[in-house]
């Protein structure tokens, strides 16, 4: 595949974002009124074309994937790889020689979630064009956690993959602080605790499996030849084996989010600014979901196996209780539309896990292209709240009848979504 300037194109459509947020932090911002308008606007049109250029080479190499192009754990079933030496540093105490590799590429898992990043950034920065407040930091902030999301499905050293998985973590709490609802410094404190709770165990889990393979390369954690005899996660079925799985998995549960891992979801949605809420319910969730196809399920077969119907359980609880919830709550039913969408996104979520638990093919194939799928049937639903909510200042449904007299097109266009939602046949959510 193509390089441009010695860089692949995983690197490119990587690190496409950072160039962006570069230029918008050398465009100075006017003193005037005038001069303000004409910044703003160049801040925001940067962006746009940036996630469009972003976009167009998501589909060249989505276009080139060799689907024919198979392979177990091995560096023969990745392509687009991109590999070079990163970092090296001998003689440090207790981690001795580190060695980390600046590893990527991409397979049949991660394919499909470059192309829904790439869509959900460019639909997203559009809706970002309401923006009023520090407009400069925002996009910046945006095209960062562009780079962010758009990493962690593309890396495969465990280190790199981290890196990138903690620098989504930064911009997303301040875009949804500093530019959400009433209650945005909550939401967005109440994100940040959890996922970086999760973090936590993922960070020990990951140091527990340098030192059984010697290296943060995700493919020899697949290999189970490649184990120190002597490490703690040696050998199959063991108990610190079971505890490293459950760490990973509460990690990535709490991004998803599954049920009780959920109740960051509804706050930071309501807080959240449109284009924040697309992205969130697009992409971020479906971290959670892709961490435990890359890294759980993978280095950790037998950990899947010994917890298959605790998983299935706790997708049966998201869907039900998750469902439920966008129903109403307390005797009284959902009023308020962005929390609606936030709820059936935690039921819908959990059939990805349920269909993750099943180990069968029909269930994983099933539950990669339910993350697809509500990706943008998610994206579709929180920009039609925003349409509303820009115009009339209110989420509440109660406000809104008879609304398909004064918006008969918009109507329609809502039934779509709300019906590919629900998985009416013919439409994308029916397939997963």
């Amino acid at each position: 595949m193509f390089e441009i300037f010695g860089a692949g194109p995983l690197t490119w459509i990587t690190f496409l974002p950072i160039l962006g947020m570069i230029i918008i932090a050398i465009i100075p911002t006017g003193k005037d009124e005038k001069s303000k308008e004409i910044s703003h606007l160049l801040f925001k049109w940067v962006t746009v074309f940036l996630t469009f250029l972003q976009l167009i080479l998501a589909i060249v190499i989505y276009a080139n994937y060799n689907n024919a192009m198979t392979g177990i754990n091995n560096i023969e079933g990745f392509q687009f790889v991109e590999k070079f030496r990163w970092i090296e540093v001998t003689g440090l105490p207790l981690l001795g020689d580190v060695k980390i590799d600046y590893f990527m590429g991409i397979d049949g898992l991660s394919a499909p979630m470059i192309l829904l990043t790439a869509i959900v950034c460019f639909v997203a920065s559009f809706a970002s064009f309401g923006i009023k407040k520090a407009v400069k930091g925002y996009f910046a902030m945006y095209l960062l956690l562009d780079t962010g999301m758009m990493g962690v499905f593309v890396a495969l050293d465990f280190f790199l993959f981290y890196v990138f998985w903690e620098l989504m973590l930064l911009p997303m709490y301040f875009l949804i602080g500093i530019w959400g609802g009433p209650r945005k410094e909550y939401a967005a404190i109440k994100f940040f605790l959890y996922t970086l709770f999760g973090s936590v165990f993922m960070l020990l889990v990951m140091i527990a499996l340098f030192f059984a393979v010697g290296s943060f390369n995700m493919l020899d954690m697949m290999d189970p030849s490649k184990y120190n005899p002597n490490s703690i996660l040696y050998g199959a079925g063991t108990f610190w084996r079971y505890v490293a799985f459950m760490a990973l998995f509460v990690g990535f549960a709490i991004k998803v989010p599954t049920v009780p891992f959920h109740t960051w979801l509804p706050d930071a949605h309501v807080e959240a600014p449109t284009a924040i809420s697309v992205i969130l319910a697009g992409v971020l969730l479906k971290m959670g979901t892709y961490g435990m196809l890359r890294i759980n399920w993978p280095m950790f077969p037998d950990g899947v196996l010994y917890f298959q119907y605790m998983i299935a359980i706790i997708g049966v609880v998201s869907i039900v209780y998750g469902a439920f919830c966008a129903l109403g709550q307390h005797k009284v039913g959902q009023r308020d539309f962005k929390k609606l969408i936030a709820y059936s996104s935690v039921s819908h979520m959990g059939f990805v896990m349920l269909g993750m638990a099943s180990m069968t093919t029909e269930g994983m194939t099933g539950a990669i292209f339910q993350m697809f799928n509500h990706g943008t049937i998610t994206s579709m639903l929180f920009m039609i709240v925003g349409v509303i909510y820009d115009r009339a200042h209110t989420r509440s449904l109660d406000a809104f009848g008879g609304l398909a007299n004064k918006m008969p097109i918009y109507t329609g266009i809502m039934a779509v979504a709300f019906f590919a939602a629900i998985g009416l046949p013919r439409l994308s959510g029916f397939i997963s």
